[in-house]
């Protein structure tokens, strides 16, 4: 195979801008749903790949892959030695693309129970999740646990990926059986969407092209789905949130307040609130590497410099819409150490970018992964999903 990509183009469509922003998705669901081979037919099928980088692809295809004589897109994103030997996604890989409308970043995240915790890292900063399914196997229990763990995460989005429909003869009634599965669970959860898409990510079946095999489905392919979600709105409409990440002190006449706009907007002239003490100020400017700005919003990166020098504290907020401060709460857990979490013992909390000692008064219930149903238990035990309550040292 030869493909003639020249590394200007590929730069040129990494740099465009796109309509809609950014886009961030993980891969998600069971062990060898086929969750790295899809990301890598989005790459091949997007030309964002280098000629030379599709020789190197197409010679560890005949040393690892799992394709036969065909290219594995899997070992685009299985980077790491151990990865190749057991066909298996260990750690979360990142990856970028660009289409006209639209740049992404997607993880490629672990289906193994064992990796739970690296899925978990990789859907704290997802927009969308695309929950792969291998149509043989349908709706598994590692299924549903990432589809809770999305939730908790706070993924408004799900694309229900049902993989592998070459190996079902491309069945409409397997793919309508697995998608009532999956709603059966699913539905109670309180996702914005959840859009079912049946495809062959081997390939390329309503992964970029529409597949013929397939025309009874009427929906959009996952890369029409993905360019034209609407993502944006909700967290801008809230309060202004910014964990205060540090104090910017190049030089004795300038301070500023450095972090992530995690909700809301702010521009010079608002009255902000530490809020921890209360104390209040007002912005007068928003300081970025690429010079000040007229307002930001969240997902932005800035520093804000204020009227009056005041403690950092941990979180700046509008002044009209202080949060609340406690030091005690109830929070849904998804416990992933070695050790069982048990009620009585103190642990170290971070929140933002604060720490703080903390203690569980309580386990108020587990969360039983193939029911989503809420019951009673003296501790969680690793990759355990429940709530408790909480007591720390200080409000926070």
């Amino acid at each position: 195979m030869t493909v003639q990509t020249s590394r200007a183009d590929v730069i040129a469509r990494l740099t465009q801008s796109g309509q809609r922003g950014v886009l961030r998705f993980l891969t998600c669901g069971s062990v060898d749903d086929g969750k790295s081979t899809l990301i890598g037919r989005l790459l091949f099928d997007s030309k964002l790949l280098f000629e030379d980088q599709i020789n190197v692809l197409e010679k560890d295809s005949r040393k690892h892959g799992t394709a036969g004589d065909e290219i594995d897109f899997a070992l685009l994103l299985d980077g790491l030695e151990a990865e190749r030997e057991q066909g298996i996604t260990i750690d979360v890989a990142y990856r970028f693309f660009a289409t006209e409308k639209r740049k992404f970043v997607v993880a490629d995240t672990p289906g193994h129970e064992q990796y739970t915790r690296n899925m978990a890292t990789g859907a704290s900063t997802a927009d969308v999740a695309v929950m792969m399914i291998d149509a043989r196997k349908g709706v598994l229990v590692q299924t549903l646990r990432h589809t809770y763990i999305a939730r908790m995460m706070g993924i408004r989005h799900i694309v229900l990926a049902v993989n592998k429909m070459d190996l079902v003869d491309h069945a409409r009634g397997r793919f309508h059986e697995i998608v009532a599965d999956y709603l059966k669970s699913a539905d109670d959860l309180g996702f914005e969407t959840i859009t079912p898409i049946p495809m062959s990510a081997r390939y390329g079946d309503n992964v970029t092209r529409r597949s013929e095999s397939m025309s009874w489905h009427q929906g959009p392919t996952l890369l029409e789905h993905l360019e034209t979600l609407d993502i944006d709105s909700d967290v801008q409409n809230e309060p202004f949130r910014m964990p205060v990440q540090w104090v910017n002190r190049p030089d004795l006449n300038f301070r500023g307040y450095s972090g992530t706009v995690v909700s809301g907007t702010v521009q010079p002239g608002d009255a902000i609130a530490v809020a921890q003490s209360g104390l209040t100020a007002t912005v007068e400017r928003i300081v970025t590497a690429d010079g000040d700005l007229d307002k930001a919003v969240a997902g932005e990166a800035v520093t804000l410099v204020l009227d009056r020098e005041i403690d950092r504290g941990d979180v700046i907020a509008a002044a009209g819409a202080r949060p609340e401060v406690t030091d005690q709460f109830a929070a849904e857990v998804l416990w992933m150490s070695g050790d069982d979490l048990l009620p009585g013992r103190s642990y170290l909390l971070k929140i933002g970018t604060a720490t703080t000692p903390a203690t569980v008064s309580s386990l108020k219930y587990r969360v039983d992964i193939n029911t989503y149903e809420k019951k009673p238990s003296r501790k969680l035990e690793m990759n355990g999903i429940g709530q408790c309550n909480l007591s720390t040292a200080r409000p926070i």
